[in-house]
């Protein structure tokens, strides 16, 4: 594949840019070498650090990222809370989260007695007692569950750590419950800012994830690139029905002006 052709680049980040605090050298590289000719945006389904925190990162490898080139699960949720009127929730996650979700909607207010919501976010400073207050306001059936997105791990250098699609499955047993609304890839939606601005055929996701980022390109309707620097492994490659458009190493083996980078 030419890359050259690409108008626009959509990265996750932990996995397919850096793992953990570790940069990808060749993921970094490569968005360093071509920031002026590629529009370059960062999407995380990583609710646990505020856009604040992400660009310090990203700025910190040499990555000149701007606020309005990421891309989060808490923009269509914002949407979603306040074209439901809901103004009360009880957010389980972090600090971070918190004042990331106070900032984009300073009209909620968090509460934990008479929500109208749970969110349930990456939460790393998760809490017995946050999970027995979400815990009891889930059954009431009024109560809405949301969920930041669908992940059950986290990558890290250290392997894999639990992630909301970990809680979601710990709600199940304990409330039987499960979120009525699940934000972030692979919903399209958090893509729906960039749909509106290009051609999809201008367009190509990049992540090491088959069940999140692969699956967000494909209900997009955009190309997907695979990298192997994160959780995916040939084996599971090799188990899709439908493969990427491209599958590489990482992102610093992307041929420029080149076809094929297979």
């Amino acid at each position: 594949m030419d890359w050259s052709k690409k108008r626009c680049v959509v990265l996750d980040m932990d996995g397919t840019v850096y793992l953990g605090h570790i940069p990808i050298e060749g993921a970094v590289k490569f968005i360093r070498d071509h920031w002026d000719d590629i529009d370059f945006y960062f999407l995380s389904n990583n609710t646990s650090k505020a856009p604040d925190t992400y660009i310090k990162k990203l700025n910190g490898m040499g990555i000149k990222a701007r606020p309005e080139q990421l891309l989060s699960p808490v923009t269509p949720l914002v949407d979603f809370l306040r074209g439901k009127g809901i103004k009360k929730v009880y957010p389980v996650g972090n600090a971070d989260f918190r004042r990331d979700l106070k900032e984009r909607a300073p009209e909620l207010e968090f509460s934990d007695d008479d929500a109208e919501a749970v969110v349930l976010a990456y939460d790393t400073e998760l809490t017995y007692e946050k999970l027995s207050k979400s815990a009891l306001l889930l059954r009431k059936p009024e109560v809405m569950f949301l969920a930041t997105h669908p992940d059950l791990v986290c990558p890290s250098p250290e392997g894999p750590l639990p992630d909301v699609g970990s809680f979601i499955e710990l709600y199940a047993k304990a409330t039987d419950r499960r979120p009525q609304y699940i934000f972030g890839k692979p919903d399209p939606m958090v893509l729906a800012p960039l749909l509106s601005r290009y051609d999809k055929k201008d367009m190509i996701m990049v992540g090491d994830r088959l069940s999140t980022d692969k699956k967000l390109a494909e209900n997009a309707g955009i190309d997907f690139c695979l990298v192997l620097s994160g959780e995916a492994t040939l084996e599971d490659l090799e188990r899709e029905e439908i493969k990427p458009t491209v599958t590489l190493p990482d992102l610093g083996h992307a041929e420029w002006g080149k076809e094929g980078s297979e």
